[in-house]
């Protein structure tokens, strides 16, 4: 503590009365112990005596003194407890276990509570669960331990400590040794909802909050009716208009912006909108970075650099120096080479047991003497050079490399086959075995033995049995393996050497002798090469750090084909014939204490083992009470360089000193496949100084240097040392990144280490082997310390006082966040040690890091138990989140759960990291929760974009003065077009028709066609006149109608449709179109025929027979009041008269028809067309396409609304020309239907929509081609909408069918809006150009944007684009609002209320500056206008006009403009299971939501995936993911999506989603 060293008397009188103020505040509660502590140390800091030495920055404890006073630097420490009984069945795992750790973790978590964080739960449909049966699923803690997870053992007190803080002083608390295995604290967790309770109900326990206050009452407005449920399945039943409908036009409380705060009308405390609250609060938390100052375009700059913290720890010790092991001792009966280390004991020691193999069971299964293995060894060393070939063509030649696939439960085998390689001067390359086609890494291992250039396989007969063959009996061929030549080594296969036959056994050389496999963090396998004299050196070094004897007996538990498993257990035995007992995993697993009953049994001097093998004995040391561990004088632990280790090894001598285990005996290793041992702890003897250990700060080792913890013992690491480097070796700490400069003394860097005992190269790399075999460190001045070449070990750590080696971590598991650096070991051990632990698998965790949005993230992923329910795994994930944030200061990204055994493993049952990274990415994890927390930690998003007040006189000057021309474009001008057309005489439509009837009474207008393409019915100009007359005749009979009243029009597409529209003109009514409801969804779809009925006043409804009786029908009562319906009209059953008179309107200003349309927003919107805009549209088209009556155009479209409208009744009685009619609901009867009909008839120009575009696109592949389909026919193919061009469709629909002829120019796309229905058409000629397509950035925007110009600009149309906001022009290719001037450009809103000034503001505005005589109306577009290099027709370049999106649909994010069909493109191709997708934003979170087309164990992988896309292609956190079944994102007849009434459904909870995720 502070005031060690200070002579509290002598402190000055004012220092002395703060402390003791401090005393009486802790005293009395006021103050924590934490603070207490923090405010004391400040206070006596001036007085501390410094200490002389600064780069000793650790400090060193005893591991287990008795006597506290043994050491200066002795602290006290705790007494070995005694031993308490164990759980049964292992549900506590001591090998990630630590008192002091969980101590820390409680403590963390505590804080959160005090916080009241609430973090809402995801909501999941019962069928979304997904859960591996319980029989299939790993049992406890056994076989699931992962086989490198070891020791991570010490995390699970550090969440009591916080909650009893104030019981230790700080000394006690960071210095306690870790002993015993105390029973667990298992505090109960605090449920992150609300207050923190826990829920114990038995029924809703995942919603007890967010149901509470669902069912609490919110008086609202009256909702309107709801009309979203469209048949989830059927996406054709098109709904035009959802719930909660704002009607443009209505009076202005009503509209939408309004209706927002209650969530559109639905009581904003629904389930859904409860959890976004409690996200929106969790929020609000303050977090880590403030967000840097501007928007930048780069991407290089777009990131927010963080400051440099000047708290940020730094080294401050002097440069190390390299430190030398102690000299190799040259011993003179050393062999000169391995092999003849075996042929001298094979020869004088022929019985001497070499290697005892044990069954499943535990027991010897055979022993292999030194005599056997010399002589088997020499049998297959000649049968691989003499027997596989011929003598002329041998297969097999010195130095060729041969793979060794041998099970770990035959060592004898292995070892026959590795030293008959050797002898037969052959590169044996050690692999696991095979198990099936898709092995985790599998394609990797294939790439090693590509890389190592092998073609044969030596194997046992019993392992190639159980190799997976194909139906003819042959090895399957494995993905990415070279082909084999398999080769069984059983002994009855060898042939005895001729007796002139001697092996050639040269003295150690640089050639390779073996081949180690190694993968890297990205699941890249390589071949490590050991030469032959490395080998030996190796031996050699390890022999005398281990102080190896001849005849002793070692147990290893280790995979024997690489790692100290194979250098101690396989070479460095057989060089000082040392007895070698194998225990294979299989044992393990069935028998955990198998390998402590070995070491009993043979008296065993030596035992190599993994923290793994030490928890399993203690587990079920119970069940042995006379086992003895005396006769070992070294316990080697192969991952000892594991920071986590120091846990596993007190815990195991706590329990098994008693049986005869010493201290000193413990010897921790660290070792890596390039360096081999790097450093290792020599066997002690009674009277040697104890193991060192260091508590360090955890906050200083993220910043990479070394400083002792003595304030937060909440993120203390101890760690023990790993003994001193190896004999003849030498080593350095370098820095891990940029130049190898040589660390300082307190400072954190990789270990390179300079050795003959080593890895030479990774095989058949030689620029990788560059990097990091021949490293040269260099000093602070950047020149090389020598020319001595250096290896990478690849492990993180420092040097101690005494030259004591300590690691902290590897380079692999180190994941680098916002610049500093975290083990992921210790991440497993800190989520491990929040309780309760009932939730995961303890050694079926996996910790790695992604790359999003320009740093790294972290994202944990751990099996989740069977039993486990929704409540506790969401329970769990919540505070392992707030306790590595508590302790690491780190935000994780990505939590996810998925059922037991499904993580990729390695042949030893550990996780396979890479893979199961790998799966993560492509979305194949298959999670059963998950947990996304992108808002908490992704902190380097630039900050919002702050809108700039403009001027009209800055955008003058900015725009027009600098020279910029103004973004203006037109088409022809109407008045110098001579038209001769007789039509033109006519002001009316209705004089029109009647002109035809009278002078080509025969012509044939229209033909409607059925699903087989038969011409049901047809329209000459006269029948069409005639069907008129008796509709009109109709109306003034049966209606009772008077002029100028509104007639609804209810009829499915066809020509009815067409004649009642002319009977209304005649009869002087305003026709308003309406889609008839869907039969089989009259729940949905009737509820939008009624409103428009009610907001248009009809007076009457002129419908069919069959679409009357619907009208009136029990189902449609369940919907709709059937009893107010207006005066409904049968035209099926007309009379023969005709009328008096047929009406003319004294004006062409009056009113035509109404023209209704639900808009992407959810906006009902009727407009009002006059007869004078009428002609002018008509008469625009025809001259843009030229049509005149000898010409046949396609219609395959809805003609309720828009252009399709126009197209569908009235361009045909104005031009003469022919309409072929094809109902888009056709076409779900017959798909080529419309392509079928371009080619019969040899149509020239078709229109249609995006939805029956798609409906080709997707539903048609080559079948068209059988039916001798022909569209080269085609000239344009014109694609009607409001909205952005689909460019991606369209180019989609182009290719697909360039085979059958249609031009790639062909294609194009038409716009209009409400304020005017068209605007845009392009009917292409022999001139025109092709479709203009461009790629350019708005500033700011980080991605570019494909855009293609909306269609040639229609004779007699003026647009220019406008700010909105200062209402003045912009320059060209500058993005505003699309304003239009033409003479059919619609008249006002329709409107009940008389709302002037909303149709003032939208049909006739000015210019704020400039030409501000002109009227214009506002599209509620944005877009832009770009000068391009095409020439017009009369010569002048081209003006091109882009149509972005609508304004009403952006969405305002961080101060930026985002367009929803952006964002959902982006989502679409995150993963082929995405069908459809579509987002909102509801309280500034973006909400995405995305059909989900595969199966429901699906869904939660593409909450990650949705989140990543939208975070690095749009520089925005998705707040909410909801995932649906396809079909339920509402589309209208036009084919867009309506996203308002989406959001709405949504809000309401509506929508029966598969996984709600809501983003942290």
């Amino acid at each position: 503590m502070a005031d060690r060293g200070v002579d509290l008397a002598a402190l000055p009188k004012e220092v002395r009365e703060h402390l003791a103020e401090l005393e009486l505040e802790l005293s009395e509660g006021d103050i924590t112990q934490k603070g207490y502590e923090k405010k004391r140390v400040k206070l006596l800091a001036p007085f501390v005596p410094q200490t002389q030495n600064v780069d000793v920055s650790i400090q060193l404890t005893p591991g287990l003194s008795s006597d506290p006073t043994s050491t200066p630097n002795a602290v006290p420490v705790a007494a070995p407890r005694q031993h308490r009984a164990h759980r049964s069945g292992g549900t506590r795992d001591d090998r990630y276990r630590s008192d002091i750790h969980t101590e820390a973790v409680q403590a963390a978590l505590a804080r959160h509570k005090e916080a009241k964080m609430a973090l809402p739960m995801p909501t999941k449909r019962r069928s979304a669960f997904v859960q591996s049966p319980a029989e299939n699923c790993t049992p406890p803690d056994t076989s699931s331990a992962s086989e490198d997870e070891g020791s991570l053992r010490r995390r699970q007190a550090a969440i009591s400590a916080m909650l009893a803080q104030n019981l230790q002083s700080p000394e006690y608390w960071i210095n306690r040794s870790v002993q015993g295995s105390s029973t667990s604290s298992s505090a109960s967790s605090t449920l992150s909802h609300g207050d923190g309770k826990t829920h114990n109900h038995s029924q809703g326990q995942t919603n007890v909050l967010a149901d509470v206050l669902a069912h609490t009452r919110i008086e609202s407005s009256s909702v309107p009716p709801d009309i979203t449920s469209s048949v989830p399945q059927d996406r054709n039943s098109r709904v035009d208009m959802p719930p909660n409908i704002a009607v443009r036009g209505m009076s202005r409380g009503q509209s939408r912006s309004s209706m927002m705060d209650t969530a559109g009308g639905v009581p904003a405390h629904s389930r859904v909108s409860t959890k976004i609250q409690q996200l929106l609060n969790t929020l609000k938390r303050p977090k880590r970075p403030p967000l840097c100052e501007f928007f930048l375009d780069d991407s290089e700059e777009i990131v927010e650099v963080p400051q440099p913290d000047p708290n940020t720890p730094r080294p401050e010790g002097r440069q190390i120096i390299p430190v030398k092991g102690e000299p190799l001792g040259v011993v003179s009966n050393w062999p000169p080479a391995l092999q003849a280390a075996l042929a001298r004991w094979g020869a004088t020691q022929a019985k001497s047991p070499a290697l005892t193999a044990l069954d499943i069971t535990g027991k010897p299964l055979y022993t292999l003497t030194y005599g056997k293995l010399w002589s088997r060894s020499l049998k297959l060393a000649y049968t691989l050079l003499n027997k596989l070939g011929t003598k002329n063509e041998p297969v097999l030649k010195p130095g060729d490399r041969v793979a060794l696939v041998y099970p770990n439960s035959d060592p004898g085998m292995f070892w026959v086959a590795f030293y008959g390689c050797l002898l037969a001067e052959v590169i044996p390359v050690p692999i696991e075995v095979p198990l099936s086609r898709k092995d985790a890494g599998s394609q990797q291992i294939g790439f090693l033995l590509g890389s190592c250039g092998v073609g044969l396989a030596l194997t046992s007969e019993v392992c190639l049995k159980g190799l997976p063959k194909t139906q003819n009996g042959e090895i399957m061929q494995f993905k990415g393996w070279p082909r084999l030549k398999w080769v069984v080594t059983d002994t009855k296969y060898l042939t005895k050497p001729s007796k002139d036959w001697q092996p050639h056994i040269p003295t150690a050389n640089t050639d390779t002798a073996y081949i180690e496999y190694k993968a890297s963090k990205e699941g890249t396998v390589m071949g490590v090469a050991v030469s032959k004299i490395s080998m030996l050196t190796h031996c050699q070094a390890l022999t005398e750090a281990c102080n190896y004897c001849e005849g002793e007996t070692l147990v290893n538990v280790l995979d024997f084909k690489k790692d100290s498993g194979l250098w101690h257990g396989v070479l460095t035995s057989v060089m000082n014939r040392i007895h070698t007992i194998s225990v294979p995993y299989s044992v393990m697993k069935a028998c955990p204490l198998s390998w402590v009953q070995r070491v009993h049994v043979h008296k065993a001097r030596v035992a190599l083992v993994k923290c793994r093998d030490l928890h399993w004995a203690m587990l079920a040391h119970r069940d042995q009470k006379d086992t003895n561990l005396s006769s070992l004088r070294m316990l080697i632990v192969a991952d000892g360089a594991n920071p986590w280790s120091v846990s596993s090894c007190d815990a195991f001598l706590n329990v098994f000193q008693s049986h005869g285990l010493k201290p000193e005996m413990i010897c921790p290793c660290a070792s890596s496949p390039e360096a081999m041992t790097v450093a290792i702890r020599r066997p002690g003897t009674q009277s040697a100084p104890l193991p060192a250990r260091a508590i360090l700060s955890m906050a200083g080792l993220s910043h990479g240097v070394i400083r002792v913890n003595t304030e937060d013992k909440n993120s203390a690491l101890t760690v023990q040392d790993v003994g001193h480097v190896m004999p003849g070796a030498l080593m350095c700490i370098v820095k891990p990144d940029g130049l190898p400069m040589l660390c300082k003394t307190d400072e954190i860097g990789e270990i390179v280490l300079n050795s003959r005992a080593g890895g030479t190269m990774y095989y058949g790399l030689p620029g990788v082997t560059k990097s990091t075999f021949e490293l040269i460190p260099v000093n602070s001045g950047g020149t090389p310390i020598g020319d001595v070449p250096f290896t990478r070990t690849g492990l993180l750590g420092f040097v101690g006082p005494g030259s004591l080696v300590f690691v902290v971590g590897k380079i692999e598991g180190l994941l680098s966040v916002s610049g500093r650096r975290h083990n992921a070991d210790d991440l497993v051990a800190t989520a491990l040690a929040v309780e309760p632990v009932k939730t995961v698998y303890r050694g079926r965790i996996a910790v790695f890091s992604v790359t999003v949005f320009y740093d790294e993230r972290i994202v944990i992923v751990a099996e989740q138990r069977p039993d486990a329910n929704e409540e506790d795994s969401f329970q769990w994930m919540s505070r392992v989140l707030q306790a590595i944030d508590g302790i690491h200061q780190v935000g994780l990204y990505c939590l996810a759960l998925v059922p037991a055994n499904t993580l990729p493993k390695t042949p030893l049952g550990g996780i396979h990291l890479s893979e199961t990274k790998h799966h993560f990415l492509e979305g194949s994890l298959h999670p059963c929760n998950v947990l996304m927390c992108p808002h908490t930690c992704v902190t380097n998003l630039p900050k919002p974009r702050q809108k700039q007040t403009v001027g009209p006189a800055s955008i003058m000057v900015g725009n027009l003065v600098a020279g910029k021309r103004i973004a203006q474009a037109s088409g022809r001008d109407l008045r110098l077009i001579d038209d001769q057309e007789q039509s033109k005489k006519h002001q009316f439509l209705s004089e029109a028709l009647q002109w035809r009837a009278q002078t080509d009474p025969d012509h044939v207008l229209y033909m409607l066609l059925n699903a087989k393409g038969v011409a049901v019915s047809t329209a000459t100009c006269s029948q069409l006149h005639k069907r008129a007359e008796k509709i009109t005749a109709a109306l003034l009979e049966r209606g009772g109608i008077n002029t100028g009243d509104n007639v609804v029009l209810l009829y499915p597409p066809g020509i009815d449709l067409i004649a009642s529209f002319y009977g209304c003109l005649y009869a002087g009514c305003i026709p308003v179109t309406v889609r008839p409801p869907h039969p089989q969804n009259l729940a949905a779809t009737l509820p939008t025929v009624r409103m428009i009925i009610d907001v248009s006043k009809a007076s009457c409804i002129l419908t069919t027979q069959t679409l009357m009786k619907i009208l009136r029908s029990k189902e449609a009562a369940a919907s709709v009041n059937v009893k107010t319906w207006p005066n409904i009209i049968d035209t099926d059953d007309l009379p023969k008269k005709r009328p008096s008179h047929i009406y003319k309107p004294p004006t062409a200003e009056m009113l035509a028809y109404l023209d209704f349309s639900v808009s992407t927003t959810g906006m009902l919107t009727g407009v009002k067309i006059s007869h004078s805009a009428v002609n002018a549209l008509c008469r625009s088209i025809k001259l843009q396409c030229e049509l005149y009556s000898s010409r046949q155009i396609a219609i395959c479209m809805d003609p309720y609304c828009g252009l399709g409208f126009v197209l569908w009744c009235m361009s045909s009685v104005y031009s003469g020309h022919q309409s072929i009619l094809i109902p888009p609901m056709e076409l779900e009867t017959s798909l080529p239907l419309w392509l079928s009909t371009l080619s019969q008839y040899k149509i020239r120009d078709t229109f249609c929509s995006y939805s029956v575009m798609e409906l080709c696109t997707k539903g048609l592949g080559t079948q068209t081609e059988a039916r001798g389909v022909n569209l080269s026919c085609v000239r344009s193919c014109v694609v009607i909408a409001e909205e952005r061009p689909r460019l991606a469709l369209t180019q989609s629909f182009s290719k697909l069918f360039k085979d059958l002829g249609l031009s790639p120019r062909a294609v194009s796309t038409a716009f209009g809006a409400r304020v005017n229905l068209a605007i845009c058409l392009q009917c292409h000629d022999a001139r025109a150009g092709p479709v203009h397509c461009l790629c350019r950035h708005e500033r700011g925007a980080p991605q570019s944007l494909p855009l293609t110009e909306s269609g040639t600009i229609l004779p007699g149309v003026r647009v220019i684009i406008v700010n909105p906001e200062t209402r003045g022009p912009l320059g060209d290719s500058h993005l505003g609002e699309i304003w239009v001037s033409s003479p059919h450009n619609a008249s006002g809103y329709y409107t009940i209320y008389g709302e002037e000034s909303l149709q003032a503001d939208h049909f006739n505005t000015r210019l704020s500056f400039g030409d501000t005589e002109t009227l214009w109306a506002r599209t509620g577009y944005l877009g832009f206008v770009t000068r391009t290099e095409l020439l017009d027709a009369s010569g002048d370049r081209h003006n091109a006009l882009f149509v972005v999106g609508s304004l009403d649909e952006t969405l305002e994010l961080r101060g930026l403009r985002y367009h929803p069909i952006d964002i959902e493109t982006s989502v679409s191709r995150a993963h082929r299971s995405i069908a459809e997708s579509a987002v909102f934003t509801w309280t500034n979170l973006l909400v995405v939501v995305v059909e989900l087309s595969g199966s429901e164990q699906e869904a939660l992988d593409l909450v990650p995936l949705v989140t990543n896309v939208v975070l690095k292609e749009h520089h925005l956190i998705v707040g909410v993911v909801v995932i649906v079944d396809p079909g339920v994102i509402p589309i209208n007849s036009r084919g867009e999506k309506q996203r308002m009434h989406l959001r709405d459904s949504f809000l309401a909870d509506q929508l029966d989603p598969i996984y709600v995720a809501y983003n942290m």
